[in-house]
Parts: C-alpha cells; structure tokens; sequence
C-alpha cells in the first residue's frame, strides 16, 4: 500500500504552496503589466522566438531531428533514453534487462556514442524526470557537432527543460500507477528433475564416464518421475521459489509554470516508486527485493533585469535508493538460476534448515532472503546560472551571454551481509533421526558501507551572437563560444576540456543556404602545452530550398522541397590518462652470484605512447526534404559517408618476447555509411485527426586497418570485413553417424563422435585449425526501424510505438544455452530435449550431450565458437501503447479543471521475434533480470 500513497501528502502540500506564492506574486507582477510599453515589448520578444525558430528550420543544412517530451512524458521507465526506442532514425535503444535502475540500457546513433547535453551542458545523467522535458534532438552530422571540438564524433543528444511562460499560472499534476510483469526468457525453461537426470545420465554415457558412479540409479529415476521422496530426490522450480508473477509500478508528478514579463517560473517534483520480482520473507524486518524509489525536483527561473539584461537559474537535484539481497545482489542470484539444476537439492531439510549439498552450497532462497540486503543512496545536484545582455542599441541583433554551471553527483552503498549454512542429508541414525553434514556457518551480520563513485564538474562559457534580416533578403546569424568543461571523477586527476567554436549561417531569399560551423578545442591528457592539446574542427553545409524558386511560387500545393548536404572533421577524445607518460613499478627482487639478498629492480608498468591523440572522423552527410498539402504529408532521406581515423586501438601483432603489453596507439581505420529515412503523415479535422510516422536506417560498416597480423588465408583477415562480427568456423550440420566421420576433416587431437558438429576444412588440408576460422556473421547491412501510429476523435485519443531490427544476429553460448555448465553439474533447459541421439539423427537441432568431461567429452569440440550457435535475431517490438480520454471541457470547467485526463499505457507489452528464441525476449535471452511488461492507469489533472 505505501508504494502508491505516500507521496499524497507530500503533494497536496506542494500545491497548496505553489498557488499561495503564485497568487501573491501575481498581484504584483499586474501592476507591472498594466504598463502599456511593457506589453508591447513582450509581444515583440514573442514574436522575435517565432521568426527565429522558423529561420532555423528553413535554413538549417545539418541533420538532426526533435520529438517533444509530451509525446513520450508516460512510458513507465526510469531513464529517459529508453523512452526514444524507435523515434528516431539512425539511433538505436537497446535493453538487456528489467532490474530497477539496472536496466542494461545502451545507446548508439549511427552506431557510435553520442554526447548527452541537458540545456546545452554535457552531462552524463540519464535519469531525470519525463516531465521536465521540453523536447529532445539528435544531432548526426559534421555541422551539428564540430562545435562540439574533441567530443563530436559520436554525435549528440540535446535535451531541453521545460521554462516557464508569461501568462497565467498552469499546474500540472500526474499520477501513474499499475503492476509490471516479466517477459519470458531462458531461466523460465528449466527441466524437472527427472528430465534432467535422463539427460544428465545420457551425457555421462556419451562422455564415456560410468553411469552407475557419477549418475543417477534408476531408483533416484522412478523417484524423481513419481516425486514420492522430495527431501532425498527433490525437484524444484527455482524461479518460483524466488521469482514473483508481478510487482507494483507507481509515479506521481506535479509541476507549475507561468510568470509574467519579468519572472517566467516553472517548477517540478516528482516521486517514482518501482518494486522488483524478488519475494520476500515476513521473518526479516527488513526488505530484500530489488526496488526504488527516485525523487526529482527542478526549479527553473527566467528573469528580465531591465530590457536588455536578462538571467536564469536552473536547479535540478535526485534521490535515488535502490534495494537488493545480500551477498552481490541480484546478478549472483541470477546466476544461481542459471547454474543450478531442479534435482540438486531441497530447499528446506525435515528440520526446516536449508538444503544444499558440496558441490551446491548456495541455497538460492537462501541467498535471496537469508543473506542480508544492501542499500544504495545516489544522489545529485545540478545548477545553471547565465546572464545575457542585448545590445541593439549599438547594432540591433547584437548580444553576448555568459554562463556557469555546477554539478556534484555521489553514490554511496551500505551493505549488511549474513553468512548462512547449508545442510545435506547423508543417513540416518539408529533411531530414525537424519543426519546432516554442514557446509557453511550461520554467521552474524556484517555491516559496511564505502562509495561507489562520485563526481563532480563545473561549465563555463561565453558566447557572443548576431542575428538579423538585411531587407527581408540577407538572413546572417553568427554567434562565437569559448567554454571550459572540468570533471573530477572519483580520484582521479582533473580532466578538463576547453576552447573555442563557431557557427555561422547565411540564407539568400530563403532559397541558398550557406553553414559554417568550427571548434579550436583541446583536453588536458595529452604531451603538448603543459598537459593540454589543440585541434581544430571545421564543418561546412549547402542548401538550397527548391520551393522558393519563382518557378514553385506558385504551387501551393507544395510547403517544402529541400536539398542539403554537409562535409566536416570531428574529434573524439578516447579517454587518455596521461598515457603519454612512462611510469616504472618495482619489480621482483634479482639474486645474484651466492649471495641470498635480492636486488629490486624497476619495470614498466606499461608502455607509454608519447604520440597520442584523439580520435578523428571526417563525415559526408547529403539530405532531400518534402513537404505537401500543407505539411500534412512530409519526408526525408540522408545517406551519410563516415570516415574514422586515428582510432585508439592495440596493435594485433603483439609479440611475448616483448614481455609487456603494447599501448593504445592511434592507428584504427573504419568506415560506416548507410541511408535515413522518415515518413510522416498528419492530419487534423474538426473532431478526428491521425498520425502515422515511419523512420528506417540502413547502415554498413568495414573494418579498414587494425595492424592486423599478416594472416595465412585471406579469409582469416578481418581487415575489409564488417565490425562486429563474430570469427569461428564454419559448421555443416552434426555427424549422423560413424560413417560421416570417417574420411572427414576433425579437430586436431580430437576424435569426433556421432552427433557432434562437424566444420568445413576451409584449406582442405584434412584438419579442423585456426587456419579454418573466417568471419561467421552475415555481410548484410544492419537495419533499424520504427513505427508510430495514433488517432484521437473527440476526446478519445490512441497511439502506439513499435521499434524493430532486421539483419541482426545473436551468438548463444555460455550458462544461458549451453547445457551441464557448472562444472559439469549445471542446469539444462527445454530446448537441450532436441539433442541428437542415435533416434534423431536425422532431426536433431542440438549437439550431442556432454558434461564437459571424461575421454569422449564433447565440449572439447562442440563449444567452440562457430556459426553453429549463430542465430537469427531479428525482432519487432511494441514499445509504448496508450489509450486516453480526455472529459469535456463543459465538465472539468465547473469545478475549475482547465482538462482532466484518463489513460491507459503498456511498455513492452507484446514481440515479434524470429524462431531463434522460441518466444523468449529477443534482447534478454541470456538469463539475467527479466525485461518487464509495464501496465499503468494514468491521470493527468491541468489547472
């Protein structure tokens, strides 16, 4: 119950404040704004915005796109970037998992990592609160990012806070709440004890180890099938021992903005509450679930001096706590349900102690609720300070802004652990009672707490700009920054970047667009200048929009036919740490002649590299935009051509004699390059009105240079071949039988049994080697897509999200699909049924069954890496799906409710998948934390 009410009071208070200051406030600021002089300034600084935010979609060459928070403000996640699965195209959300905080995202655009500003600061926080953004933009190109100096080349994503208006106060208040279920991955499918000890006993006799020492008799058989003795021959369901069905999801937000022509406020705070799958016991007085709870609150003030002098101050600070189980958390328990067969032990013994035995002395329920919890504390504090001076009275267009920023971010865990035993049955005594041998010690808790990181930086900067219209022809805007980014992360030393840049863009009559974009930037971890080295970045663009030619004037059927392009070099700073310097540690003591005393000696830590530098990308991006029947209908296509060099890698032609590692060396070469594109249709009528976006991006990569080691076949370069993929050999299916074997190419020192993966001799020399190793992953180009539909009729409003990718390949292997992985003991799963045996060797899709021991052990041939386990990965998944209904405003108006909403929304709800994982989730098919279905009933309050 407290996940979903405690925040009520919190927020009922907070509304009761914001109105009392906001109506006091009010009653002075109308006195101001009877000032006739005053309103019209206003209407001409609104105005000003408009004209401008026009100018700079007309006359923009660069890429970049921009989706407003309102149209993902509900998806059910706690970081912010998972909400764009799909919305953009060329950048890709992934997620491996659904633990609170722990989520396993990642983010790639146009497959590299892109910098993340909020409000024009890099910052590295992807949590805030989705009711705080504004809008959020990719930016792809050179002419995006040069600006961006040393940290351009994985382009960006800008996100903006909301800010507030002038005009009357608006409070805005939401609240979500709903369940979370898992999705289903590989752990679900474990076999029941007495699946697994046939499987198990199949295994030893394949390996050539004797069944009747290492098995299981065929007593234990007919006890496991019949289930007539479960504390001598159990089997448990670990994932229902430890696992709920679902668990609670709440979040409550309320936010104001207004202000007038002096102060514009807007002011949020949030609560976010989000339980884990983990049950719990009603013995501990304490939680062991893995849940959070977040806390967000931003204040963001604009403020107009005098007429020309303006300031803001944006203060955003959190609270994240996250709760886990003792003894590693959530990550070892999911790797106990990976390695731990149903038949291994009880969970609690006659006496109620727990079960375990020598080989499994890590009772799963035990280690979920018996081994303490840990707690972790991140907190944060972000703050923006700028003024900015207007100087039209000197040359109207003119003004010069300066700005600081601070940020401080600290997470810290405390942790009380408690050691447990495990009991085994090994007999009974002459009176009937069990006897139990004891691994472990029920030990006291152990209580710690250190940190887990902390950070710090500060942002300055000064920028100067020039923006105006010459006679309604010449439109010039210039602007020039100087800034200084200094993070402190954890102990390490200062790490500073700073410099100059530029941009400045001049369009003719609307129609001929010209771009200039630049940086002189340059970090402190580099052997020039006392510490600090300089590049310079420049990026040009053209455009020329068609639909003003005279000769289009006059089709009003057409709003926009655009052609753009742009060319430019960008930097990438890799993160050296003063590699540059060489640095000696001591090394072992040396005797010499009789004497027993050593001499200590000096050796290198590690290579330095004196010539280190950053990464460079030089990037061609060229584009087409249309737009029709009054922007109804619009779309776009970009090819892009990006060319990286001077990558940070280590050279492939290392040598033992050298007795040490080579450095990180500037010497990578890649290439990627593919096709964009968006397709948009809106429409609104009177009472009904649609929308269907596509976006796609189709992407190649090649690897140009590695300083990779001459190789003998040319099929074992990497060189020339796509990044990313997988090298092994190439398997032809599985030995049927003897005869398939003899004559065959087989792995050297191995002698292969039926129904073992059999490889192609690529040299034809009768052996299986690393001379038959090649890429194993298909050539064929990565394609991203995503899929956005919505409708709304009267006050019914619909929309749903889907995000796919095609031509993906994933590589099974490890605990999570291959079978007995726990030193021989491990789990086995549903699909380990479809092994090949003398019965199905014509249909078998899985090797035969090894425990990875013994004289026949088939791991030695079978998990090498090969295409065998190589597998289609495609997917298609509904991302965000949402129903609403808004009441009319004849209603909410009598009781003073500008809108009152309703909704329900589903994250994750349904998957498309390929054949591959059998229904599993395609993107957490490797037995961590479960990626959760999200269903949440909404309401959203405006006053």
């Amino acid at each position: 119950m407290t996940i979903y009410t405690k925040p009520i009071l919190a927020v009922i208070c907070f509304m009761a404040l914001s109105a009392h200051v906001t109506r006091a406030q009010d009653t002075v600021d109308l006195k101001k704004e009877l000032k006739q002089h005053a309103l019209k300034t206003d209407s001409l600084r609104k105005l000003k915005q408009l004209i401008y935010f026009d100018r700079a979609a007309k006359t923009s060459t660069s890429s970049s796109a921009m989706v407003q928070g309102t149209e993902f403000s509900h998806t059910p996640v706690v970081s912010y970037p998972m909400a764009l699965a799909g919305r953009f195209a060329g950048l890709n959300i992934t997620q491996s998992g659904g633990e609170p905080l722990n989520e396993g995202f990642g983010i790639s655009l146009r497959n590299q990592s892109p910098l993340i500003f909020i409000d024009g600061i890099p910052r590295s926080v992807t949590q805030i609160s989705m009711e705080e953004i504004e809008s959020i933009t990719v930016l792809k190109d050179a002419v995006a990012t040069a600006m961006l100096g040393i940290r351009g080349s994985g382009g960006a994503i800008s996100v903006v806070t909301k800010k507030g208006i002038s005009g009357k106060q608006q409070i805005n208040f939401s609240l979500q709440t709903g369940f979370q279920k898992p999705t289903d991955n590989l752990i679900s499918r474990p076999l029941d004890a007495y699946r697994y000890a046939l499987l198990y006993n199949e295994a030893l006799s394949n390996d050539g180890l004797p069944v009747a020492a290492s098995g299981y008799p065929d007593a234990a058989l007919l006890a496991y099938q019949n289930g007539t003795d479960p504390l001598r021959y159990p089997d448990v369901n670990w994932n229902d021992q430890v696992l709920k069905n679902r668990a609670g999801f709440a979040r409550y937000n309320l936010n104001t903005r207004g202000g007038n022509q002096y102060v514009r406020y807007f002011v949020n705070v949030e609560h976010m509450s989000q339980d884990g799958m983990l049950k719990t016991s009603d013995l501990n007085k304490y939680d062991t679930n893995s849940g959070l709870k977040a806390y967000f609150v931003r204040s963001n003030i604009d403020l107009n001096l005098t007429e020309e002098l303006s300031a803001g101050i944006y203060i955003q600070g959190r609270l994240i706590n996250t709760n886990s189980p003792g003894n590693n958390g959530t990550a070892s328990l999911f790797g106990s349900l990976l390695s731990t067969p149903s038949a291994a032990y009880p969970v609690y013994n006659e006496d109620g102690s727990y079960g375990g035995t020598s080989q499994f002395q890590n009772n799963i329920v035990a280690q979920n609720i018996g081994s303490g919890y840990s707690l972790n504390n991140t907190r944060t504090i972000l703050s923006d300070f700028y003024l900015k001076r207007t100087f039209n009275e000197i040359l109207d267009g003119l003004w010069m802004k300066a700005r600081v920023s601070f940020f401080s971010n600290l997470s810290e865990s405390i942790t009380r652990n408690k050691s447990f035993a495990v009991f085994e049955q090994v007999g009974t005594s002459s009176g009937g009672q069990a006897q139990y041998r004891q691994y472990g010690t029920n030990g006291t808790q152990a209580n710690a707490n250190g940190i887990d990181f902390q950070n710090r930086s500060d942002f300055q900067e000064f920028s100067l700009g020039y923006s105006r219209i010459f006679d309604a022809v010449h439109d010039l805007d210039v602007r020039l920054l100087a800034n200084r980014d200094n993070l402190i992360n954890g102990s390490n030393l200062a790490y500073t970047i700073q410099g100059i840049s530029g941009h400045a863009s001049y369009a003719y009559q609307q129609k001929y667009l010209a771009e200039i974009s630049f940086a002189y930037s340059g970090a402190n971890r580099y052997p020039d200048n006392g510490g600090f080295k300089y590049g310079f970045f420049p990026a040009v663009g053209l455009g020329w929009n068609i639909n003003e030619e005279s000769f289009l004037k006059s089709a009003s059927w057409l709003n926009q036919l655009k052609l753009y392009g742009s060319y430019g070099k960008t930097g990438q700073d890799n993160g050296a740490y003063y590699t540059y310097q060489q640095v000696y540690s001591s090394s072992a003591s040396a005797i010499f002649g009789s004497s027993a005393a050593g001499v200590t000696g000096l050796g290198e830590a590690s290579l330095a590299n004196p010539n280190v530098t950053w990464e460079k990308a030089e990037k061609l991006n060229v584009g087409i935009a249309a737009a029709i029947w009054q922007n109804k209908l619009s779309a776009s296509i970009e090819y892009y051509n990006n060319l990286f060099t001077d990558l940070s890698i280590v050279r492939g032609t290392n040598s033992g004699l050298l007795g040490i590692a080579y450095p990180s060396e500037n010497i990578g070469r890649e290439r990627y390059k593919g096709w964009e594109g968006e397709l948009n249709w809106a429409e609104q009528k009177k009472n009904f009105g649609f929308r269907l976006g596509l976006n796609a991006s189709v992407q190649q990569s090649e690897l140009l240079y590695s300083a990779e080691a001459n190789q003998r076949y040319i099929w074992m370069q990497r060189t020339g071949n796509p990044l990313g993929k997988q090298f092994g050999y190439v398997a032809e299916g599985l030995f049927r039988n003897q005869q398939e074997i003899q004559g065959h190419a087989t792995i050297e020192g191995y002698q292969p049994q039926p129904g073992d993966i059999k490889y192609k001799d690529l040299n034809a020399d009768g052996l299986i080697n690393q001379y038959d190793q090649t890429m194993i992953g298909s050539k064929k180009p990565n394609i991203l897509f995503g899929l956005l539909l919505g409708f709304n009729l009267r006050g019914l409003d619909f929309s749903a999200l889907l995000q796919g990718r095609a031509n993906r390949e994933v590589y099974l292997s490890g605990t999570s699909f291959w079978e007995f992985q726990n030193n021989g003991r491990g789990q086995a799963l549903e699909h380990h049924l479809d092994r090949w045996t003398p019965a199905t060797a014509e249909t078998a899709s899985y090797p035969r069954l090894s425990t990875g021991m013994g004289p026949r052990d088939g791991s030695v041939n079978n998990w090498l890496s090969s295409s065998y386990w190589l597998r289609k990965g495609d997917f298609m998944r509904l991302r965000t799906i949402e129903l609403g209904y808004t009441l009319p405003k004849a209603l909410t108006s009598r009781v003073g409710m500008h809108s009152l909403r309703l909704y329900l929304n589903g994250h994750n709800l349904f998957t498309v998948a390929s054949k591959t994982f059998d229904g599993a989730d395609p993107e957490n098919y490797g037995g961590s934390y479960p990626i959760q279905k999200v269903y949440t009933l909404g309401l959203n309050i405006q006053l």
